[in-house]
């Protein structure tokens, strides 16, 4: 059957073995208290990713409450940027707690943005009204994502975009018992345990696409290694520099999108993502035409077209 690592108490299934009807292809990566495979259907012959998540101790219950509030959103969405939910499968220590669960998942292959950012404002632009779309699905639904950041984006050779990992996402106006978010990316609201709502991830996207542009971070809170340990008092929060003050190439509707997204007081944001979508549409056609008129011979000096590097 399966082996366990020697690095944790996770169950490391081998290449050839069998989950459920589901035949391990390969490892894909491993998490805190979890490995990730691909796996074939035997029943469908589909092939998907399948997270395999283990309590070993009380402490990682809350793995296994991210695995299933994973499924139970994600299943309840349906938008192609959106990365797909298709079974949990949950064992149970005789007839009492689980102890494991196995969810399958749509195989999304390519590379995150923290791994290969976009080497173009007119593809950033491209890749992250892509993503405000799927998330303004997700808030139409009444869920908010709570945790985007730039290896929870993933690209493919051919551009498409995908949203992953919904483990931290909740309905809207949450207020978790817990700080949960990443470091240099999480709101305010985040860190304070206040309620968290779809302008939540309108700052989460606006941090990510902070540090897309200029590869700086919008700090909001005190950190000890990959654990949030404190907050920054909102009084306390000096602004972020602009991105065009540490890319000057950043063109002027970006920056200016990316500075109201990263408000400390989410009423400060943009009403909605479904609106930073419309702004990001308006930015990347913007580009593209001065782009043309540069190739023409038509537009001279037009700042801000090269690149987001």
């Amino acid at each position: 059957m399966g082996l366990l690592s020697q690095d944790a108490d996770v169950q490391v299934f081998k290449q050839g073995e069998m989950i459920e009807s589901y035949r391990v292809m390969a490892e894909l990566g491993r998490g805190a208290a979890s490995v990730i495979y691909l796996v074939n259907d035997t029943k469908t012959k589909r092939i998907h990713a399948l997270k395999h998540v283990v309590k070993s101790t009380e402490k990682d219950e809350r793995f296994l409450e991210q695995t299933e509030a994973e499924y139970d959103i994600g299943s309840r969405l349906d938008h192609p940027v959106i990365r797909k939910m298709d079974r949990l499968i949950k064992k149970r220590s005789g007839l009492l707690a689980v102890i494991e669960m196995f969810l399958v998942m749509e195989l999304v292959d390519g590379e995150s943005l923290d791994k290969k950012p976009p080497r173009t404002f007119d593809v950033a632009a491209d890749i992250f009204e892509q993503v405000a779309k799927g998330l303004a699905h997700m808030h139409n639904k009444g869920y908010v994502h709570a945790d985007m950041k730039p290896n929870n984006v993933v690209v493919s050779t051919g551009g498409v975009v995908k949203v992953i990992d919904l483990g931290q996402s909740c309905a809207a106006n949450t207020v978790k018992k817990r700080i949960q978010g990443t470091p240099d990316y999480i709101a305010p609201e985040q860190v304070h345990r206040r309620p968290i709502t779809h302008k939540t991830d309108i700052y989460n996207l606006g941090a990510t696409m902070y540090w897309s542009l200029t590869k700086h971070f919008v700090p909001t809170a005190l950190a000890k290694g990959d654990s949030l340990v404190g907050s920054i008092d909102d009084t306390m929060i000096k602004p972020p520099r602009r991105p065009c003050e540490i890319n000057p190439r950043v063109p002027e509707l970006f920056d200016n999108l990316i500075m109201e997204c990263v408000q400390i007081e989410p009423a400060m944001r943009p009403a909605s993502m479904g609106e930073v979508a419309e702004r990001l549409n308006l930015i990347r056609g913007k580009l593209l035409a001065e782009a043309e008129l540069r190739k023409s011979g038509s537009f001279r000096n037009v700042a801000g077209t090269d690149g987001a590097k």
